[in-house]
This record gives C-alpha cells, structure tokens and sequence, in this order.
C-alpha cells in the first residue's frame, strides 16, 4: 500500500471516528442504547426487518428492552445533528456548485390507529393506474446529490410534515433553515457558484424561487404538461393610453402553435436515452390570482420570470413510450450549455429514489411498528446518521461479494456493499458507547391485571373541503389547460 494511499484512509477513518464521536453527543438520553443501536443497523447480516431482531446483533450489547425504551423515550438533539450532518463534505457538480434534491417520501402506517398525526398520503403502484392514499407520516428529506450515475446521495436534513402544514412553505423554511447551515459550516463562500435545488413536479417551482430568492440558490423543478405561462410584456408604444398590461401572451404547454422560436435547442447523444433534444424559452412566469401567499406588502401580486426547458429523448430503458419533460428553472438569460447542464441535474434527481429504497429495504426505516411521531422522528435520525457513516466509510470497505456477483471497483461500491464490510471497519473507529450495567428486568404487570387505560385512537387527518371546492373538484369531461400559477 502506498503512502498517498494509506494517508487518504487514515484520513476518512479519522473523518469517520469523528463524526461518530459528535453523533454520540446529540443523543442526550439513553445515548449508549441508541448510538449502539445505530450500529446494529450497520452491522447486521441482511435487511433490518424488526426492532427486536436488531437486539441479537452483536454490536448491540444490551437487551430488546432497553432497545424498545431507548427508541421510545430516548432525545436526540436534531439542531446539532443538523449542524453535524451539514459539516460533512460534501460532492460538487462538474462547474463546483452544490446540487441539492428534495423530495417527500412516506412512512406508511394503515393500520396504526393508536398513532397520532397521520395524513394521507399518495402511493404510486399499488394498483393499475391508480394512486390509492394511504395513511401514514410524509417526510421531507434534502439531500446533496453526487455527480455522474451513482447510488450515493448526502442526506441533510429530514422534516415530518404535520397535519394541515403548507407543503411549500415549510419546504422553504426547511431549505432556508439548510442553506444558512451549509454557509455556517463553510460549504458555500462568496463568489462560490449558487447551489441549485432540484425538485419534481410535486413542487410550486415558482412559489420556492419566489420564497428564497433572498439566498444564493436556483431553483430547477419538474413542471405538469398541462400549465399555462405568459410571456413578458411586449415594449410599451408611445402615446398609448390606458392601463399597461402586466403580462404577455400565452405559453401553453400542450399547443404547439403558442411556443414561438425557441431561444436555445441543443442536441445530445445519451446511453440510456437515444438522442436528447433540449430547447428553451426565456422570461415566462404563471399569472397569479390567489393572494393569500403571493401578495406583497403593497397587495401587488409578482412576477415570477424563469426559463422553461422542454426535454424529448429517443427512448427509455424500460422500453416505454417517452414523454416530453417540462422543467422550469428561477434563472433567466440561459444559454444553450445552461439548458444542458440543467436538463442532465434534473436527471441526476432520481438518484434519491435509490436513498429511499435503502432506507426502507435495507435499513429496516419503515419496519419498526412504532407508535409516536417522536419515535418515529428519532429513528428516522438514526437512519440518517447510520447512512452518513456508510458514506464516510465508503473508501474504507472492501468488496465481500456474493459468488454469483460482479467484482465492483473499490471507487464503485453501493451503499448496500460498504455495509457488509462495515463489522470490520467498526472496531476501528471511535466508539464512545458505554458497556451496559448490569440490572434486572422489572415485574411487569400482575398476572390477571387487565389493562385499565386502553391507548386511545387517532383519526386520520383529511383536509375539509367546503361544498363550492367540492363542485370545482369534479372531473371534468373537457379538461382545460391550467392557466394559473
């Protein structure tokens, strides 16, 4: 082994001991239960499919019942490990920009009607060409994403959605609460490239530039195919009288004819996609009409001008029809290598699908039966800071492949094979934990001694609609394009 070589692993070995050592100290209550809990995640052979199962592991020295206790009553300081997790370093884009993808991922919870605080929340194929909501808690997770095709992401930061909470306003306080830590911890300085946010079409694009356009950010989102946007407003002619229009003509998504000559149209060879043609239009923006969260202190409504970017590849790999993809990003003025540059980000975005499939079948994070959002907020925690010491620890593992597996370079390994390695890594690191006491298991309740307080139920929380909402919610039989923001 080379000098070069053995320095950079001292180095992320020495990375490793550290952030294990600052997560040890956000756990302010039964820490040494649940930092080795933690480990019992990254250690066990296989997905984490229970609770109790984690208790056998051997990293986890004491038993399932200070397990059970420790998930359910222990504290995890989240500002600090929001302060950790964002010290971390973090992967740049090509032009060394930071690229962040946020994106709402549910922990569902059907049966659960001991559970206070569920929504309904959208499921997608569970059904032909249905999407069934189902009871559960939604959680907002930002992650940093990497460059090129990768499995990895950086997750930042993890927020459970509430019941009757403004998804993009608290997405946008969540950002914002975000990039002021990223700043802090010195992951963007003066003169740096603005950090671009990528998200899909779940997302008001227009209403988060809006929200953070005080900040060095850009916003890139997934627009629906059927909007409407305007056009800015042609030059006033002199002596024209009346009242100046505010905006311009129409931009429909679905008409052909409105679009015009595009301002940039670039043409590119993928693998997976065939050809990719990306053209773009300058300074459109939605006509607002709901003021409620738009006004300004005046009562005016802005004008919101970004670049939309129209997307058509030659085929998909799965061999289905491909549609156009519409994006809308904050900037203006972009050039046809902006367009590119955009388009291929957007991509990049679905990387954080392969984070939450880990999470949920490998790291076991919707497979504890647990009865408080608290609870479920603290493990959710664990599984973030379990996920960054695999990233940290991703240069340390070695290879421990299946016999009916490819050899995978060391600079190419997964998640779920840094994992396997990481018993080994483990004794190498700082473990701050302490060994356990020893002590005996209580009495528990009498035998014969029925249950007097029998845990109450918890509906699920559905928005109410008023009957003028209910009528303007039915379907319609000539659906229209929509034409407001």
């Amino acid at each position: 082994m080379s000098l070069l070589h053995h320095g950079a692993r001292q180095e992320s070995l020495a990375q490793l001991s550290c952030f294990r050592g600052e997560f040890y100290a956000c756990l302010t209550t039964r820490s040494d239960a649940l930092f080795e809990l933690a480990d019992a995640v990254l250690c066990s052979d296989g997905p984490v499919r229970s609770l109790a199962e984690l208790s056998l592991v051997g990293e986890h020295r004491r038993g399932h019942g200070g397990l059970y206790a420790a998930v359910a009553r222990g504290r995890v300081d989240a500002g600090r490990l929001r302060r950790a997790l964002a010290e971390v370093p973090l992967s740049r884009a090509a032009d060394g920009r930071l690229v962040l993808a946020v994106d709402v991922t549910c922990w569902l919870r059907p049966d659960a009607h001991t559970s206070p605080e569920r929504i309904l929340c959208h499921t997608y194929g569970r059904g032909k060409d249905q999407h069934i909501p189902v009871p559960g808690w939604p959680y907002s997770i930002i992650c940093a994403l990497e460059p090129g095709r990768s499995s990895w992401t950086a997750p930042l930061d993890a927020l459970r959605l509430t019941p009757g909470a403004d998804t993009a306003t608290v997405t946008a306080r969540q950002l914002r609460d975000l990039l002021q830590r990223l700043i802090t911890a010195g992951q963007w300085q003066t003169g740096d490239p603005d950090i671009l946010i990528v998200a899909d079409a779940g997302y008001d694009a227009p209403r988060l530039g809006f929200l953070l356009k005080d900040l060095p950010v850009q916003v890139l989102a997934r627009m629906r195919s059927d909007r409407v946007l305007r056009r800015a407003v042609a030059p006033r002619l002199p002596h024209t009288q009346g009242r100046p229009p505010r905006h311009g003509g129409e931009f429909v998504f679905g008409q052909p004819d409105t679009w015009g000559t595009p301002d940039t149209e670039t043409v590119a060879d993928t693998r997976l996609y065939g050809t990719a043609t990306a053209r773009s239009w300058d300074r459109l923006h939605p006509k607002l009409t709901h003021r409620s969260s738009w006004a300004a202190d005046d009562g005016t409504l802005p004008i919101v001008e970004g670049t939309v970017i129209r997307l058509d590849i030659g085929h998909l790999p799965s061999g289905a029809t491909p549609k156009p993809v519409w994006l809308w990003w904050s900037g203006t003025d972009a050039t046809a290598a902006d367009a590119d540059r955009l388009w291929q980000a957007y991509l990049r975005r679905f990387d954080i699908e392969h984070t939450f499939r880990l999470f949920k079948q490998t790291l076991g994070w919707t497979s504890p039966k647990i009865r408080t959002p608290e609870a479920a907020d603290r493990w959710t925690w664990l599984i973030l800071a379990a996920y960054t010491q695999l990233r940290l620890a991703r240069t340390l593992a070695a290879d421990l492949r299946r016999p009916w597996e490819r050899p995978t370079p060391p600079d190419r390994l997964t998640p779920a094979r840094v994992r396997r390695d990481f018993r080994h890594i483990r004794p190498k690191a700082s473990c701050p934990a302490q060994a356990p006491k020893p002590s005996r298991p209580g009495p528990g309740r009498p035998p014969g001694r029925k249950n007097t307080r029998p845990t109450p139920r918890h509906d699920v929380h559905t928005p109410r609609k008023t009957p003028a909402a209910k009528q303007r919610t039915k379907k319609s039989t000539t659906p229209r394009p929509r034409r407001t923001g």
